[in-house]
């Protein structure tokens, strides 16, 4: 079986170092995750793969021990959608059960019209719809002594460093961008969750946190910058804080 397709390579759970360290049991069911494109379509593979992990799922990197394969596509340049409609035949044809999700999965009849027997598509960020995919695809069977307890997050990049999502969507309707069509208007994260999530990335050994966001400079604007919990939402105070 061939091993399964990233864009960039460095990012695959099995090349680069990351804290995927999970043990398979009998009769567990196993996800695969090929995610493409942008470090924020990474954060929402990472996403995925903590709330599955959390009801019993076990992570395959590699097709034959997958269940099925999650394939987390990117839609911005033709190129890159040539590459997610490539990524999505190979678990076609390596594995056989697919469930597509991300910038792409906006425009679901463009992927089944190459791929007509994907089992599902959803667009970007719409987790509760990729689970409810995989559920229907392979029902979760969790063991109550072990996978019930809370699970720490997945992540997909090498120990040192994490990717620290502050909002998502863009409120600019720039003529050569597309990302407002695929991703939705301005929705800024609460600072304090902001603030927690990095606290938890340092005492969990990260190094180096990369702020990213489609329109980071907006940050906080679609919430009049409120302060919640002693944190602004505010580009400049997070940096402070």
């Amino acid at each position: 079986m061939a091993p399964m397709s990233t864009n960039p390579p460095d990012l695959r759970p099995d090349l680069a170092r990351a804290r995927v360290t999970d043990t398979s049991r009998a009769g567990q069911p196993t996800i695969g995750m090929v995610s493409l494109g942008c470090p924020k379509a990474l954060v929402d593979s990472e996403r995925i793969l903590t709330r599955l992990r959390a009801e019993g799922y076990g992570i395959s990197h590699d097709y034959s021990g997958a269940d099925a394969v999650i394939v987390n596509t990117c839609g911005f340049l033709d190129s890159a959608k040539a590459e997610s409609l490539e990524a999505i035949g190979e678990a076609l044809k390596e594995n056989g059960r697919v469930i597509v999700t991300g910038c792409l999965g906006a425009e679901p009849e463009y992927i089944t019209g190459v791929h007509p027997k994907v089992l599902a598509v959803t667009g970007p960020h719409q987790y509760e719809q990729v689970l409810d995919a995989v559920h229907g695809a392979v029902p979760p069977s969790p063991d109550p002594f072990v996978d019930l307890l809370p699970a720490s997050s997945v992540k997909l990049t090498p120990r040192h460093y994490s990717y620290l999502k502050i909002s998502e969507g863009c409120n600019h309707k720039c003529k050569f961008c597309i990302i407002p069509d695929m991703r939705g208007r301005l929705a800024s994260r609460p600072a304090f969750a902001v603030m927690r999530e990095a606290e938890k990335l340092v005492e969990n050994g990260v190094r180096e946190l990369l702020v990213i966001s489609q329109d980071t400079s907006a940050y906080g604007v679609d919430i009049k910058h409120a302060e919640d919990r002693g944190h602004r939402a505010h580009i400049t105070d997070l940096a402070r804080d």
